[in-house]
């Protein structure tokens, strides 16, 4: 999960599918691997290291939540958001979907907040 995928943003999936089917007959393969890892949220060493040292884990269902709220915030233009889910929260850089750190429930109170232009809260 914390390895980062950069794919370029003039990248025509159709084309270069069509040119990979075209010599091995993968196509849909590859347009669903590619699509995946478009769609996956990346976290930062940093955040990595937030979360074993606060001990926050994240469920499946969890992480789904999370990539629906961060596609939300990508829709309203947000750059990086705030999420707040089940007494955690994440600050995650939307143009690369990138989790940049990590909280806890406890660590929540009395805390401020910045870097951010916009939240969600699930």
């Amino acid at each position: 999960m914390s390895e980062i995928v950069k794919i370029p943003q003039n990248l025509n999936v159709n084309y270069l599918a069509q040119r990979i089917a075209s010599n091995n007959g993968t196509s849909t393969a590859f347009k669903e691997v590619l699509n995946e890892k478009i769609d996956e949220i990346k976290f930062s060493k940093h955040s990595l290291m937030r979360m074993e040292m606060r001990n926050v884990k994240i469920t499946q269902g969890e992480y789904q939540k999370l990539l629906e709220a961060v596609n939300k915030a990508c829709e309203k233009g947000i750059k990086d958001s705030l999420i707040i889910m089940n007494n955690k929260a994440f600050v995650v850089n939307l143009k690369t979907k990138t989790v940049i750190t990590t909280m806890d429930g406890e660590m929540l109170q009395n805390s401020v907040f910045t870097n951010i232009d916009g939240a969600v809260i699930i």
